[in-house]
């Protein structure tokens, strides 16, 4: 009887696995971090599970989870919490995403925020003047702030809107509009978080030939100067590419400032490597693989 109730089960949970695409992705990553005079071991995996199904009028109709690990500062490392879900719809040029899903900054479907980070950790973008702009995005936090984020496109047109309810962190709303015209892009943010004010951001990015640039600028009720960041890339060859930023005013104490490098070694795998001036004047540095899957 037991053996006929585990295969009639197997079949039950094959059948609810063909009904949907499941699909796995993410990277891991591994080296040396040096932060202010402390050199530490690094690594950090990730893994996305995202299952997606379609009904009948042609609705996509998703959901994913994150499995991640990462190190400490004293060289330890732990395994972080099953993340909370993100679930999707998809339609045409319509998207809307639910629960612990990214707002627009985050997304940067309107405007790119991040830039061209440097090193194998990011040690350095173009948000680092930016503290006091909600970026939120899927976290493998214990608890984490639910959105809601609606994006249309269509003919080089984004628009995009979100807004996250007070859950453990304040109540903001967010809405941006982008435009894509060949090569390049132009877009603006403008966001109101109930504790801390309101704020806006624009920017610019685009690429020629084998060189790529970013600059984004932006304010906020409690900011004394404007926050702004640009960072570059130069493609040498096939394998190799090398990345320059710089970034101040906002919540920076000090201009940062950095460089870094990615060397592809084929199958996902790549070196990468940086050394910045973070905005608080300190010196980081960090060198290691990452592999993407």
């Amino acid at each position: 009887m037991k053996k006929i109730l585990i295969a009639s089960t197997a079949l039950i949970a094959t059948a609810g696995v063909a009904a949907a695409d499941v699909t796995f992705d993410g990277y891991g990553r591994f080296g040396l971090t040096h932060n202010d005079g402390d050199t530490n071991l690094h690594q950090r995996f990730r893994l996305n599970i995202t299952a997606a199904t379609e009904t009948n009028g042609g609705v996509e109709v998703y959901g994913t989870v994150r499995l991640q690990a990462d190190s400490n500062d004293d060289d330890s490392a732990y395994g972080r919490p099953l993340s909370a879900g993100v679930f999707g719809l998809t339609y045409g040029g319509f998207n809307a995403e639910f629960g612990n899903a990214s707002d627009v900054i985050d997304a940067e479907n309107v405007v790119n925020f991040f830039g061209y980070g440097a090193g194998l950790t990011y040690i350095l973008e173009t948000d680092a003047a930016f503290g006091l702009h909600d970026a939120n995005g899927l976290s493998n936090d214990e608890e984490s702030q639910q959105r809601i984020t609606a994006t249309y496109s269509n003919a080089g047109l984004t628009v995009a809107a979100t807004f996250a309810p007070e859950a453990g962190a304040e109540e903001y709303w967010q809405v941006g509009a982008g435009y894509r015209f060949g090569d390049y892009n132009v877009g603006a943010v403008y966001g109101d978080n109930e504790f801390t004010g309101d704020y806006w951001l624009v920017g610019f990015d685009g690429a020629a030939g084998d060189f790529a640039f970013q600059a984004v600028v932006g304010d906020h009720d409690l900011y004394d100067d404007l926050a702004w960041g640009a960072s570059a890339q130069y493609t040498l060859s096939s394998a190799t590419s090398i990345q320059a930023l710089v970034a101040g005013g906002g919540t920076a104490d000090n201009t940062a400032y950095g460089v870094g490098f990615i060397h592809s070694l084929g199958g996902g795998v790549s070196l990468r490597g940086g050394v910045a001036n973070n905005a608080d004047d300190n010196t980081e540095a960090d060198f290691g693989v990452r592999f993407d899957f």
